[in-house]
């Protein structure tokens, strides 16, 4: 019980030191990653001043991305999804751009318990 009153006042104190924009920031990224926002992502050339790429609809930056290419992960349909995965270079860069809007709380984290990521489709052949 003690051990528990303590882990309980460490992450209380621990949370203090957040800012609302940091918490409202964390909640709009969780929903993004649940395909809950519409999202576009433009690929821009810095030399040629051009627009190379758009991809528009309920993605997320995937976690593939390294400092060389960017992973982007859509939503297409109730189970279908589309993975991009672009290569940047020194004059290539991209922005993303939140189209819709996403009602975060600023006094609440969000937590995400999906039970299929814990316990996995089984196929047996």
């Amino acid at each position: 019980m003690r051990k528990t009153l303590l882990c309980l006042a460490v992450l209380v104190l621990a949370a203090c030191d957040i800012n609302d924009a940091d918490v409202a920031s964390r909640n709009v990224s969780k929903a993004a990653d649940n395909f809950e926002a519409q999202r576009r992502f433009v690929f821009y050339n810095g030399i040629t001043g051009e627009f190379m790429l758009e991809i528009t609809g309920l993605c997320s930056k995937d976690s593939t991305s390294t400092e060389r290419t960017l992973g982007v992960i859509c939503k297409t349909g109730p189970d279908t999804y589309k993975k991009h995965i672009l290569g940047l270079s020194d004059n290539v860069t991209w922005f993303m751009e939140d189209l819709s809007g996403t009602n975060a709380s600023v006094n609440h984290y969000r937590v995400t318990f999906k039970p299929s990521a814990i316990i996995p489709d089984i196929d047996v052949r």
